[in-house]
Parts: C-alpha cells; structure tokens; sequence
C-alpha cells in the first residue's frame, strides 16, 4: 500500500508538470494541443522516475541505464495509452477542453504505468 501511496504522489506531480507545461505551451501560441504533449509527457516522465526511482521503488539492482530503458519503455507504451486516449477524445469531441482530455488520458494510462514500473523495472527479479 505504501507503494501505491508513493506512486500516486509521483503521478500527481507528473500530472502537475504535465498540465502545467500543456498550459503554457496552448497559452502563449507555442504549439497546438496535439504537439504540445509531447514535451509536456517528456517533462512529466523525467519527474515520476526521478521519485519513483527515489521515493516508491527505491532502486532496481539494475544499472542505471538499463533501468532508465526499462523505464523508458514502460513508460513509452504508457504515453501511447495517454496519448491516444487524448487524441480520440479531442477528436471525436472537438468542443472538449484538452484539459479534460489531459485528465482522462493520463487516469487511462495509470494502472498500465504502476504495473509496468513495479514489476518490469524495479521488481527484484533476476535479468532476463
């Protein structure tokens, strides 16, 4: 539970990072809202691994890089889940706000990305 905890605190940041970034970027005309998530997930991933690796997880008995891959990879497939959740909604609901879009995108993604960080990067298991 204590994990579950920190991971939801690590995605609250990331969401907060990632709306932030989205607003800014659609605020001041920098890009539109499909471009604009690109640099605001970036932004959002580099922040959750930083507390995962430190706060939930703690570190794999990986190499930094091959962790930093694997969670790259987890959380790649998880920006692919957000993202065309994201897409489709402001797609097929062109009145919708890409904030609202943002909400349920990034909830859609989430048990995938916990499963994913927990079991595929720091679980304690052997190489493979």
């Amino acid at each position: 539970m204590k994990k579950l905890t920190f991971f939801l605190f690590a995605g609250a940041i990331g969401f907060v990072v990632d709306m932030g970034m989205l607003w800014l970027l659609i605020e001041f005309r920098m890009l539109d809202p499909f471009s604009a998530r690109a640099p605001a997930i970036g932004a959002a991933l580099f922040c959750t691994y930083m507390i995962n690796r430190t706060f939930t997880f703690g570190a794999s008995h990986r190499k930094v890089a091959v962790e930093g891959v694997r969670y790259g990879s987890v959380g790649l497939i998880s920006t692919l889940i957000n993202y065309c959740v994201y897409s489709g909604l402001l797609l097929t609901l062109p009145g919708l706000s890409p904030y609202i879009a943002l909400i349920l995108g990034s909830g859609s993604a989430t048990s995938f990305a916990y499963l994913g960080y927990s079991r595929f990067v720091f679980g304690r298991g052997p190489d493979l």
